[in-house]
């Protein structure tokens, strides 16, 4: 049995399983205070769009994709010659990836990656910014990956919003995962934060109710006046 055709999207404990699986119907993120937000998961397993090409076409290799999910992203740099790892902690996410010629580690964000210090560009979309519930930790540890001319690639929420929360995913046949920690970031929240690690906002744009922001390292010169 293939992971796709495991009936039991709880096993093993994996927060993420439900949400990965494909042609089973809405999944839903819901969080602590009882707000429910249907996830794109078709989107995830399509071609990218013209908001995901968007990004795509402001990368520069090699790129690390954070949270990869199912590869789209990564795949489609593949496909334009532009080398790209996606790293994710879902087996299930990783061995997708891999399986339709993507590159994938299945591993966490924060263990030891290949090339630390070395990525032109770290992407950071489809709400991954909330990795780990703690977006500071996340960004400074996407700073130390990234190449000290590198760019961070964030997709932020459409609203003005900043929560740490626990969250779990669920669908409608009534299967739930565990809880994690995540986090919600719009766009003042990021500013702020980034602030916070001398990043400043390189680039800003947005397609429908996606947004998207471009971090860099502050230059010194520039931090001092």
């Amino acid at each position: 049995m293939t992971a796709d055709e495991d009936d039991s999207p709880c096993a093993g404990g994996d927060p993420y399983a439900i949400a990965l699986r494909a042609g089973h119907g809405p999944v839903y993120l819901r969080l602590a205070d009882g707000c429910r937000i249907r996830m794109p998961v078709h989107r995830w397993y399509a071609r990218p769009t013209v908001a995901d090409e968007s990004v795509l076409d402001r990368c520069v290799g090699p790129v690390l994709d954070v949270g990869c999910g199912p590869g789209r992203l990564c795949r489609a740099l593949l496909g334009r010659g532009v080398f790209a790892l996606g790293v994710d902690v879902t087996p299930r996410a990783a061995a997708h990836t891999v399986a339709l010629g993507g590159i994938a580690l299945c591993r966490s964000v924060f263990d030891r990656l290949p090339a630390e210090g070395g990525w032109r560009t770290v992407l950071l979309i489809d709400g991954n910014i909330g990795i780990g519930g703690d977006p500071r930790a996340l960004l400074a540890r996407c700073i130390q990956l990234a190449a000290p001319t590198g760019l961070l690639l964030v997709e932020v929420d459409p609203d003005d919003v900043e929560e740490r929360c626990t969250a779990r995913f669920e669908d409608i046949h009534g299967h739930a995962g565990p809880r994690f920690p995540w986090a919600r970031l719009g766009a003042p929240a990021l500013h702020r934060v980034a602030e916070d690690l001398a990043l400043s906002v390189a680039d800003r744009w947005r397609y429908g109710r996606r947004r998207f922001l471009a971090l860099a390292r502050q230059d010194p010169a520039s931090a001092r006046r």
